[in-house]
């Protein structure tokens, strides 16, 4: 099976696209007006939160060097179909952005991966998913580092309500999908061009357990959304109010810092020109009671790899906690399904 798709991106693409998941990553603040700069800088100002970690490299120095960065995406439940606990992480994208090579890489790594969660061994084994929701984005930028042995540089991690409103204030997106299904309330043919609402669009994105592929068709369409708010480059401009910016700036959290975003929108343009598309590819299993998705370490060597490489990295052998078919079983630990159950699984 072929994971890897290359795409030729049109004009603002990379900058676009991680301001629609993050909203404002690589907008030039300096290309607006002084009152937009404020609003921009004000709303990024509200949506920092430290990781709380200490991070595998200076990564703001990485930025003002102009080397190769990486930033983990993450969507959470919170804030979508009513829901207000802290959520898990229902979505989560490893970018890495290269303006040596003016190459950028987008890694989905399925929600139901098998790991060990680094500093919550007893509550062991675990969905991914579930290490934002036991630790906050310091304990899931560890889980995918020590999952890939790849240096996480950033994170940003927004609500799918946020999503939502970034949709709607685009006004809509048009989408072909590849197959019939019915989800949430809302009706989706095969090979029929259809304009979806945010809450559709939402809908969408969601839907797995009727997909041939389960959750890897998810993370596709996921994409698709993704691609699709990316392509109404005329609508961002729009987007820059102060309204719009306090309302959407209250659903997410990065610990980039202003000047950060800055400095990628002045160093990373160039990045635009490649995009190359990914996804952990696992198997299906049961692991104390829990249905998860199982790596081989063929298949987390290949996504390490793809990653090393577009950060300028050396070849390093793949993380370690990840769990592997061997491990398999049916037997029961009731202090780890309460606990999971807990994080939201």
């Amino acid at each position: 099976m072929r994971h890897e798709h290359e795409y030729k991106q049109n004009k603002h693409t990379v900058r676009n696209i991680v301001l629609i998941v993050i909203l404002i990553l690589l907008v030039s603040a300096s290309t607006f007006a002084a009152r937009k700069y404020y609003n921009i800088k004000h709303a990024i100002d509200s949506t920092y939160k430290s990781a709380n970690i200490k991070k595998n490299r200076n990564a703001s120095s990485e930025i003002q060097s102009k080397d190769p960065i990486s930033i983990l995406l993450m969507g959470t439940d919170t804030g979508a179909l009513g829901r207000s606990y802290k959520g898990r992480t229902d979505t989560m994208m490893l970018i890495t952005m290269n303006p040596n090579t003016d190459k950028t890489t987008i890694t989905s790594i399925p929600r139901d991966t098998g790991i060990t969660v680094p500093g919550y061994e007893s509550e062991s084994p675990s969905k991914i998913n579930a290490a934002y929701a036991f630790g906050s984005a310091g304990t899931a930028i560890k889980a995918v580092q020590e999952m890939l042995n790849v240096p996480i540089d950033f994170y940003a991690v927004m609500n799918m309500g946020g999503m939502e409103k970034v949709i709607n204030a685009v006004g809509g997106v048009k989408l072909v999908p590849d197959l019939s299904f019915t989800y949430g309330g809302y009706s989706f043919t095969k090979g029929k061009s259809v304009h979806m609402n945010g809450k559709k669009a939402l809908q969408y994105s969601r839907m797995r357990y009727d997909d041939p592929k389960g959750d890897y068709g998810r993370q596709t369409r996921q994409r698709e959304v993704i691609m699709a708010v990316m392509s109404k480059a005329g609508s961002i401009s729009s987007l820059l109010n102060k309204n719009f910016l306090d309302s959407i700036s209250a659903q997410m959290k990065t610990d980039l810092t202003f000047g950060d975003l800055t400095a990628i929108a002045q160093n990373y343009r160039g990045v635009r020109k490649t995009v190359s598309q990914t996804h952990l590819q696992g198997t299906g299993g049961t692991v104390n009671g829990q249905s998860m998705e199982l790596m081989t370490k063929g298949e987390l060597q290949r996504v390490t790899n793809m990653n090393r490489t577009n950060l300028g990295l050396e070849h390093a052998t793949t993380g370690s906690i990840s769990l592997s078919v061997s491990v398999v079983n049916d037997s029961s630990n009731s202090n780890v399904q309460h606990e999971n159950i807990d994080a939201g699984n």
